[in-house]
C-alpha cells in the first residue's frame, strides 16, 4: 500500500498522495464504524433495554458479515484496479529479499531515523484512545458527551490529513514533520501539567484540537518523507517492514502502561503521567524529525518542496 502511494505521488506530490491516503483511510474507518453501529442497532431493536448475551451475539453477527463482505469486495477491487503494467512492475518489484539487501536498508540513515519517528508518532496515536475516558472521568461528561468527543476524534483524522494534502504542499514536508511533534508536545504538556479540569472546557477543546492536528498530521507525514530520505522505491516494502517492527511497538506496551498508570493513580494524576510519557516521546520525535530535516530536507528529489 505504501509503495502504491509512492508510485501515485511520483517524485513531486508525496505529501498529497499520503495525505489523501490517510484521509481516505480515516473516512473509511469512520464510515465503517458508523455502519457497524447502525447495523447493530437495527438488528438489536429499540425495545430491548438489557439484552442477553445471546441477543447481543445474534445482533452482532450481521456486523461481522457486512464488514467481511466489504473487505472481500475491496480485495477484488485492488486485484483489478491496482495492477502495474509489466514494465513498471519490473522496476519496482523485488522477487526475493536477501540478507544483504536487508543490511543495505538497515544502514540507511533515513530508515533508522524513521524507526524513531514512527515510534514516537504512533505513541501519540495510541494515546488518543484515552481522551474519551478522560472526558468522562476528569471532565465529568456523561456517556453521550463522551461519545461525542470520541466521534470528533474519529472524524478529525481524515480532516487533518486532507487539509495537509490540499493546503500545505508548498511547505517542506520534513519541516511539517517536526512541526507536528512540536504541536503534540505542547498539547501533551497542557494535559500533563493538570491544566485541563472540568472547569476549563475551552482549554480542553483547544488541547484535543492541538493533539488531533499533531497526531493525525504525523500519520499522514511519516511515510511521505521516504522519497526525501533517498529510500529506493524498489525497497519500499522492506524499509516499511523494518521500520514497522520498531515504529508500531506501542501496540505492545502502550495499552498495559496506560492501564497501570490509571489503575495506580486515581483521578487526574494517572492521566498526567500518561500525557507526560506522550510529551517525552513527542520531544524525542521532534529531535529525530529535525535531524531528518537537516539531513534530507534540502535535497532536490521532491519538487513539491
Amino acid at each position: 500500500m505504501i509503495k502504491a502511494a509512492r508510485l501515485w505521488g511520483a517524485s513531486h506530490s508525496q505529501l498529497r498522495a499520503f495525505g489523501f491516503l490517510e484521509g481516505g483511510r480515516g473516512l473509511v474507518g469512520a464510515a465503517m464504524g458508523t455502519l457497524g453501529v447502525l447495523v447493530f442497532a437495527l438488528f438489536m431493536g429499540q425495545g430491548i433495554s438489557s439484552p442477553s448475551l445471546e441477543e447481543s451475539r445474534m445482533a452482532f453477527q450481521p456486523v461481522i458479515y457486512s464488514s467481511s463482505i466489504i473487505v472481500a469486495i475491496s480485495g477484488v477491487l485492488v486485484w483489478f484496479f491496482m495492477r502495474l503494467d509489466d514494465e513498471q512492475e519490473r522496476k519496482v518489484v523485488v522477487n526475493e529479499i536477501s540478507i544483504k539487501q536487508l543490511k543495505v536498508v538497515l544502514k540507511m540513515p533515513s530508515v533508522l531515523l524513521l524507526m524513531v519517528i514512527v515510534l514516537c508518532a504512533y505513541m501519540g496515536y495510541k494515546t488518543t484512545d484515552v481522551i474519551s475516558l478522560f472526558s468522562k472521568e476528569v471532565m465529568s461528561y456523561n456517556d453521550v458527551k463522551s461519545a461525542q468527543v470520541a466521534t470528533f476524534l474519529l472524524y478529525a483524522r481524515p480532516i487533518v490529513a486532507l487539509l495537509l494534502a490540499l493546503f500545505f504542499i508548498r511547505i517542506r514536508i520534513t519541516l511539517l514533520l517536526s512541526f507536528g511533534f512540536v504541536v503534540s508536545f505542547f498539547a501533551a504538556l497542557i494535559f500533563a501539567l493538570g491544566l485541563v479540569t472540568h472547569s476549563t472546557i475551552f482549554l480542553f477543546v483547544l488541547s484535543i484540537i492541538m493533539l488531533s492536528v499533531g497526531v493525525y498530521g504525523l500519520r499522514a507525514l511519516y511515510f511521505a518523507v521516504m522519497e526525501k530520505g533517498n529510500i529506493p522505491l524498489v525497497y519500499t516494502g522492506t524499509a516499511v517492514g523494518l521500520i514497522s517492527i520498531i515504529g508500531y511497538a506501542p501496540d505492545i506496551f502502550s495499552g498495559p502502561m496506560t492501564g497501570c498508570f490509571l489503575d495506580e493513580y486515581s483521578g487526574i494524576q494517572g492521566y498526567q503521567y500518561v500525557f507526560a510519557v506522550l510529551g517525552f516521546f513527542s520531544c524525542i520525535g521532534a529531535i529525530a524529525s529535525w535531524r531528518f530535516h537537516r539531513l534530507f530536507g534540502y535535497t532536490k528529489n521532491n519538487s513539491e518542496d
